[in-house]
């Protein structure tokens, strides 16, 4: 499995003036008018909004890593405009200013799912709907996203390694509450349920962390408004795209996703798996 690689942490991070973003907006949207807000939230990328309702994406030189690339979050967006009507950015222009990478898109209206409370049925629906969008990303055509060379791919093999390590990190967590024996014991478990994978099933370009920092909901209704950050996509198995959520929760997922047309056999044990995993190490999932 591919390990995360930051290339040039020492690099310096400047925040650039309004006249320097104006200019590199105005060459892919000669209308827009104003920066109206700087947004630091961001862990390897830094927003500028303009008008409130155009992003600049740039990425911040120090958090250079092997995983994320906004070219190849440009061409994801690119091929998911193209083939889906999923609630994504809509990607306006894409270069580079110097050193200086960005991508500048359509902003998606509303705040992070992160910052507010929903209830119990305002997630139901925000679950259902999410579901339903990312079977519409795994569905997309993959010869254009293997063939552009932009996205790591996982073997068969990471998909048991994947579960494993996170599990066992887990458990290791837990390590002083369980004691010896009973790690061992939960140890051996998973590793029984690993084995009833046979089938990895279709690998398909992920979002990689769909997850409520990067839903955004409308802020008066709370409904869903879209998905954000594809700049970690990676081409594995689809479940990687919903283990973020606890067991309730995912099952919930799996009710949208599973709306149009059942998933197969294969995908259905690994699903299953994961959810006796979880179970098995009671872990406390986001």
């Amino acid at each position: 499995m591919r390990e995360t690689v930051y290339y040039q942490r020492g690099m310096p991070d400047p925040i650039y003036d309004e006249n320097f973003i104006m200019d590199i907006v105005h060459c892919h949207v000669p209308k827009a008018r104003a920066l109206t807000n700087i947004d630091e939230t961001g862990g390897e990328a830094r927003t500028y909004t303009i008008d409130d309702k155009i992003i600049l994406k740039v990425q911040r030189p120090q958090q250079l890593r092997s995983m994320t690339s906004l070219e190849k979050e440009v061409f994801f967006l690119n091929q998911l405009e193209k083939q889906t009507d999923v609630h994504v950015p809509r990607v306006l222009g894409y270069g580079k200013e110097g050193a200086l990478e960005y991508i500048c898109m359509t902003k998606i209206q509303g705040i992070k799912a992160e910052n507010i409370k929903l209830t119990a049925n305002e997630k139901t629906s925000l679950l259902y709907i999410l579901g339903k969008e990312l079977r519409k990303i795994h569905g997309i055509d993959q010869t254009s996203l293997l063939n552009s060379g932009l996205f790591p791919c996982d073997d068969p093999p990471d998909l048991k390694e994947r579960i494993k390590r996170r599990y066992q990190n887990a458990l290791l967590k837990k390590k002083d509450s369980y004691g010896p024996g009973k790690m061992e014991s939960i140890s051996a478990s998973i590793e029984n349920e690993l084995e009833n994978i046979n089938d990895t099933g279709l690998f398909v370009g992920l979002h990689v962390n769909p997850y409520i920092c990067h839903i955004l909901v409308d802020e008066k209704t709370h409904q869903y408004s879209g998905l954000i950050d594809f700049g970690d996509a990676y081409i594995g198995h689809p479940i990687f795209d919903m283990w973020y959520w606890k067991i309730k929760s995912r099952k919930k997922l799996m009710d949208g996703y599973t709306f149009e047309q059942p998933v197969n056999t294969a995908f259905q044990i690994i699903f299953d798996m994961l959810n006796a995993v979880s179970q098995l190490v009671i872990l406390e999932e986001k």
